[in-house]
């Protein structure tokens, strides 16, 4: 397992706005294979529905633990609630639905993209799938939903915090308007 930085380029309280900003970057990234995967924490049985209805065989385990409730383990989430969603290796076309069936609990979808392609005339090589990755944190603003808030990020992967491998985080930023805050998170690959 490898380590990406996951750097915030735009915070908004209008999710509109954020899918907007991420269905631009998609344009730009080679997404041939790629795949998305969800992670949230689930706290009200009217979400549940709706995240069940878009992910019918949830991979899902209880805040409190995996030894009070799991889907692994067969049990109802409804009865074990509030509970924390790891979903990994989706189609792309479930990503919005996902997002719609959060309301107002905290979530995340991944991108996991092929490449970001190479930038000549802004000097940036290609990055290759290994690092290629969009995050986009709703009703949170960091990746792992332990800063709930009513806004929206969007995060831009790279290699690590040093040198180079960020320097397509703030050439990708550009391209929606937003612009490298300087916060990044370590994310686990």
């Amino acid at each position: 397992m490898s380590n990406s930085a996951a750097a915030a380029v735009l915070t908004t309280a209008e999710l509109a706005e954020a899918i907007r900003a991420v269905r631009a970057l998609l344009d730009i990234a080679d997404v041939g294979q790629g795949e998305v995967d969800f992670e949230a924490v689930i706290r009200s049985r009217d979400v549940l529905a709706q995240v069940r209805h878009v992910l019918p065989d949830l991979e899902w385990w209880a805040s409190a633990g995996k030894e009070y409730g799991s889907s692994e383990a067969g049990d109802n989430p409804a009865d074990c609630l509030p509970i924390r969603v790891f979903d990994w290796g989706r189609p792309l076309d479930l990503a919005e639905p996902f997002i719609a069936a959060l309301g107002s609990d905290a979530g995340a979808v991944r991108w996991d993209l092929d490449a970001w392609p190479a930038v000549p005339e802004a000097g940036l090589e290609a990055i290759s799938q290994k690092y290629a990755y969009l995050t986009l944190t709703v009703n949170s603003r960091d990746l792992y939903q332990n800063d709930p808030s009513q806004d929206h990020t969007i995060h831009v992967h790279a290699r690590d915090r040093d040198g180079d491998q960020i320097s397509p985080v703030h050439w990708l930023a550009g391209q929606v308007g937003g612009q490298f805050t300087g916060w990044v998170e370590s994310a686990y690959l």
